[in-house]
């Protein structure tokens, strides 16, 4: 039996054909749409999620039952002593709560370690990489809880989003700012820190969205994360929910203003892109464990 198995959810963007290159578990995270459930991976392809999403169906996300939860850790459990599960972040989903809750209880306890270190989407994948390298070296499961868990503060992610409609459904703005939001072209930037997601900046049009995440970026890193960009010790990351073109051109964009700094990027989840919707861009950076 293998010493240090890892699983996460599919909110890493991790795709099961990397899951299987890497010998991790991925647990496919439930959305509904128009009240069917789906999962991602599973039930519906990337094309048609967003194909209906663009046609203004009624999107929602959904927790994992325990069940599914369990089912997915007794199985790897058969083949590695302890585990260490990487789920979304508290702050988004209580889904991570529930796990640490489960995992207190036998017979879990001492073999599932649960990290809450405040990721989702390209930070959320880096730092299953991380724990795949970690255990790779041996450290223990209990251990690389504790390491990504101390990296927890350092990272930030900026969302440019092409439509303020996901928002007002989610009851983060009214439907008069919303109307005045897509009259005015405004693209609104989102923050979101460890456990908490803001509007950082309104924008007009997705050029000066796209200016204000780069900006802010490059401000990160000339005070937050001066001392790890200048040794060297970042990442910088980038997500997608639009095209395939689009999301190239977006990584071009980072790479001209950042020479020299390799840029991970993923598409979102779909159950992230519930929220955020089609079209959406997004730019990162966390410091490398220790």
């Amino acid at each position: 039996m293998k010493k240090t198995g890892i699983m996460t959810d599919s909110h890493s963007g991790i795709l099961q054909s990397e899951a299987d290159e890497l010998g991790i578990g991925v647990l496919p995270m439930p959305f509904y749409i128009d009240e069917k459930l789906y999962r991602e991976g599973v039930d519906i392809s990337r094309e048609e999620f967003y194909d209906r999403l663009r046609k203004g169906v009624d999107v929602s996300t959904s927790q994992p039952s325990p069940e599914e939860v369990m089912k997915m850790w007794d199985t790897m459990l058969e083949q590695y002593e302890e585990l260490v599960y990487i789920p979304i972040s508290s702050g988004l989903s209580g889904s991570c709560m529930t796990a640490q809750a489960m995992a207190q209880d036998e017979p879990y306890a001492g073999k599932v370690f649960v990290v809450d270190n405040g990721r989702v989407s390209t930070p959320m994948h880096r730092s299953v990489l991380d724990a795949v390298e970690l255990a790779g070296k041996g450290y223990s499961a209990e251990k690389i809880k504790k390491i990504l868990e101390d990296n927890r503060e350092n990272m930030v992610i900026y969302v440019g989003l092409s439509t303020v409609s996901y928002l007002k459904k989610g009851g983060r703005i009214s439907s008069v700012a919303a109307v005045a939001a897509d009259v005015l072209n405004i693209k609104p930037v989102m923050k979101f820190g460890v456990g908490k997601l803001d509007v950082y900046q309104k924008c007009r049009g997705i050029k000066n969205a796209r200016k204000a995440m780069i900006d802010a970026i490059k401000k990160e890193f000339a005070t937050t994360f001066k001392d790890a960009y200048e040794a060297g010790k970042v990442y910088l990351m980038a997500a997608s929910s639009s095209t395939e073109e689009v999301t190239r051109e977006w990584v071009a964009q980072i790479k001209e203003n950042f020479p020299g700094l390799d840029v991970m990027c993923d598409n979102l989840s779909l159950g992230l892109s519930c929220h955020i919707g089609p079209d959406g861009l997004g730019i990162a950076c966390c410091t490398k464990v220790e």
